[in-house]
């Protein structure tokens, strides 16, 4: 939890599994720095959890004491319809419980006991997989903190999430994006007029970017992406419709983390 104030958490019994379950709607914090759920990390359990609310005006009363803390913050409404969609999301990016307000009282929901998953590794007709929510979750935290306070990239904390990404991010295989006519690729200019090539942690981010249907995914090792890019990019950018995190590749060498950038129009 964010501040200081000790607050009592119970975890969620079968009525209010059965109420979550049943809501024709639901409100979650989402952070302005990230354009996606507003996520931390509880002090005491280690869960990386987002905050869930049955009520729009509770769900404001939150985003209000946090954005004091000066925390910027807002609420989404989740339809019934978009639901499952976001409980998978949550898992893509690492999170595993659910912090509900409701009534003043706050609750904790470990999300694979409220929904299930297909096993990632067993796809249909030999497809591949791609997810890395280690690396989703530690970008998110890492953003979360250095747009809250710009220049803090030194900082001892913000240093370890850098080295944590840059290991994180080694070890993985993305999704990178091809328009269907002509092979070419997107690029992404930041203000500054760099240009960086966009580059996706799994299926569901790549969806985000490709509204228009007009691109196809492939699949790349982390270690062949520096290959892929075209000579005037500067580097990938992670997620660029969520954590839009700028990342520099060293060509045909290891990753390391760009100073940041405000992204500019698409």
């Amino acid at each position: 939890m964010s501040g200081e104030q000790k607050r009592s958490v119970q975890p969620a019994g079968k009525e209010l599994l059965k109420d979550l379950r049943d809501a024709s709607e639901a409100f979650v914090l989402m952070s302005v720095c990230t354009k996606a759920p507003y996520v931390v990390c509880d002090k005491e359990t280690f869960d990386d959890e987002v905050f869930l609310f049955f009520s729009g005006e509770e769900a404001k009363e939150e985003a209000k004491r946090l954005v004091g803390e000066k925390i910027p913050v807002g609420v989404a409404r989740i339809e019934q319809k978009q639901m499952l969609l976001f409980y998978t999301s949550l898992y893509t990016m690492g999170v595993n419980a659910l912090h509900i307000i409701r009534d003043g009282q706050e609750y904790e929901v470990q999300l694979e006991n409220f929904v299930k998953r297909s096993e990632p590794e067993k796809q249909p007709d030999g497809k591949v997989w791609v997810e890395n929510p280690s690396l989703h979750l530690t970008s998110l935290y890492y953003m979360q903190e250095l747009r809250r306070q710009p220049g803090r990239e030194n900082d001892p904390e913000l240093r370890e999430m850098q080295e944590e990404i840059a290991a994180n991010f080694g070890k993985g295989r993305y999704i990178a994006a091809v328009q269907k006519e002509g092979n070419g690729v997107p690029l992404v200019k930041l203000k500054n007029g760099d240009q960086y090539q966009p580059v996706f942690t799994d299926i569901l981010e790549f969806q985000r970017f490709n509204r228009e249907n007009s691109m196809r995914p492939v699949v790349v090792e982390a270690k062949n992406l520096p290959k892929l890019l075209p000579p005037q990019v500067k580097g990938i950018l992670l997620n660029p419709t969520g954590v839009n995190m700028p990342l520099m590749l060293r060509r045909n060498v290891e990753t390391r983390k760009a100073p940041e950038k405000e992204n500019g129009e698409q």
